[in-house]
């Protein structure tokens, strides 16, 4: 790849970060990845966000920048915006956001104004920090509610949905989030959106490679504007994109990321979203998107026949929820138990959980990077079925169960071996 150049480079002027990084990669290769929001890129996308484009400074967008010697930026640039726009069959794509995060800040930076109300899905039901939670500057620039879902279902309300747009009259109505398992009646939330005046806004953050691959249903055609991360499923760079088709918006949303919530982009890391898109373009990813579907549901399959709560009873995409809250162990000590073993994933809250992380009673799983690394359907019950056995251990005994860890870390590893990366 051609950045292993610089490697020798790196441990001569700098064997702290260096040992770090092959501490890291050393991490990647003999643990199993189940962190919803990770995957593993390609070598392609490596070398993109390793190449010296990245030594350039450039602010504007293609055609109209402000600083010189762009024309190679400009190719680059073009390239992801059209292949954005192909892949989600969009009119705008706007491929400048440096993530997730800031796309939704530049929408309603776009869309709103200090004050403005807007509707978006709780946290606990699995909404995101920049969907107008207390703790993000979303939530302290604009007046928000929050919808839940069923407590019987897991399940978004919709008619609850309703009513509450009906009482607060949102400008802006926000879906998808980061751990929502099912996939959303966008055209029920279009019509909801439709009733009140609002606006509405998907990010399809997490299942934007599914919907790439086919696999899942695309919001594009019902949203005002739909964001999403070029990493999770998409397997890509970390980077945010903005997609609509409301001619009416396109020059608001090219303000908003810039000038206005950003200066110069990172050309290095657009670079490796037009390789990334390309990568999805391919009927392997379309594949791929499909294995991740289908390996998600052997896993909840795997973990409600040894036990363990599913939030929703299943999943959709590529996340599943796991409630622990019969179990007598937190999200964080399962997050914890299952390190030691050398699977990784995150705590989480489950609907209606404390608004304290210390306390949440989740643990959130996804398939992305396993299905990356070629693991099929019967890995993930295997994998499903170890995750139960860890956490009913750890149920049983107040103490770390150390001979059950010890015992699943030996297989995880051969599993690894079985399935090495790069």
């Amino acid at each position: 790849m051609g950045h292993q150049h610089l490697i020798p480079a790196l441990e001569q002027s700098d064997p702290l970060i260096a040992s770090a990084l092959t501490s890291e990669r050393k991490r990647q290769r003999e643990q199993i990845e189940m962190i919803a929001s990770e995957n593993t890129v390609s070598a392609a996308v490596l070398e993109a966000l390793g190449s010296e484009i990245t030594n350039k400074t450039v602010e504007g967008y293609p055609g109209r920048r402000f600083h010189g010697g762009a024309d190679f930026i400009d190719v680059v640039e073009q390239a992801a915006i059209d292949r954005a726009k192909a892949l989600f069959d969009c009119a705008y794509a706007n491929v400048q956001p440096h993530s997730g995060s800031q796309a939704n800040q530049a929408v309603l930076f776009a869309l709103l104004q200090p004050g403005d109300r807007m509707l978006s899905m709780d946290l606990a039901a699995g909404g995101h920090l920049s969907h107008g939670a207390g703790a993000n500057q979303s939530g302290r620039i604009y007046k928000t509610c929050h919808y839940a879902v069923d407590r019987q279902t897991g399940r978004i309300d919709y008619r609850k949905v309703d009513q509450t747009a009906r009482e607060m009259r949102p400008k802006l109505l926000i879906a998808g989030g980061s751990a929502y398992p099912r996939q959303i009646d966008f055209e029920r939330l279009r019509a909801i959106a439709d009733s009140v005046e609002a606006l509405f806004m998907v990010d399809m953050a997490h299942f934007a490679g599914l919907v790439a691959a086919g696999v899942h249903l695309s919001p594009v055609p019902s949203a005002d504007v739909v964001t999403l991360t070029t990493t999770k499923t998409m397997r890509g760079p970390r980077g945010g994109v903005i997609l609509s088709n409301r001619k009416d918006l396109f020059s608001k949303l090219q303000s908003a990321v810039f000038p206005g919530v950003q200066g110069s982009l990172h050309p290095q890391v657009i670079a490796a979203k037009a390789v990334c898109f390309r990568e999805a373009m391919t009927p392997e990813f379309k594949r791929y998107g499909k294995k991740v579907r289908d390996n998600a549901r052997a896993l909840a399959g795997a973990l409600s026949q040894n036990g363990v709560p599913i939030v929703s009873g299943g999943t959709d995409t590529h996340l599943v929820l796991v409630d622990l809250s019969t179990t007598g162990v937190t999200g964080q000590q399962a997050q914890d138990i299952l390190e030691k073993a050398g699977i990784t994933a995150n705590k989480n809250p489950v609907p209606f959980d404390s608004p304290h992380p210390s306390q949440w009673v989740g643990l959130r799983l996804g398939t992305s990077a396993g299905t990356t690394r070629g693991f099929e359907e019967n890995q993930f019950e295997l994998i499903g079925r170890w995750i139960a056995e860890l956490l009913g251990a750890s149920g049983k005994s107040r103490g770390i169960p150390s001979l059950c860890i010890e015992e699943i870390r030996r297989k995880v590893a051969a599993l690894c071996r079985q399935f090495p990366l790069y």
